[in-house]
């Protein structure tokens, strides 16, 4: 599936004062959204536990896990997973998609509210 990239504001929901403006690779391939891990410090989000992932070359590999307010297009998840990453890498997963009822249009390289697309394909296959 072809991978696009998407604006979003994300906070710590404990502290919601605290923001962030960024630009996520949608790739659903990921489970969980990644921030770079100083960005998630200066927002003071709180590390929950550690998750082991087995990653596309198979490795397998610890990550701490947060949680983070998320908004795409006026569509708002108050606590959605975060996996603190290596710097530079912003990517929405498909736990934070589903939160907020989207689906990656990996052709128009959007993303669509799911009501949108079961009303497409119910005039297709109607």
């Amino acid at each position: 599936m072809g991978v696009f990239r998407i604006r979003a504001v994300v906070w710590n929901p404990h502290e919601v004062e605290r923001r962030a403006d960024v630009e996520l690779l949608v790739d659903t391939g990921s489970t969980y959204t990644v921030l770079p891990h100083d960005l998630l410090k200066s927002l003071k989000v709180s590390i929950m536990r550690t998750v082991k992932l087995r990653l596309a070359d198979n490795r397998v590999v610890e990550r701490p896990l947060g949680e983070v307010g998320i908004e795409i297009g006026g569509l708002r998840a108050t606590a959605t997973p975060v996996l603190f990453g290596d710097e530079n890498i912003y990517l929405l997963g498909s736990v934070s998609m589903e939160q907020l009822g989207l689906a990656p249009d990996p052709v128009e390289k959007r993303l669509n509210p799911v009501e949108a697309l079961l009303m497409k394909f119910q005039q297709t296959v109607g």
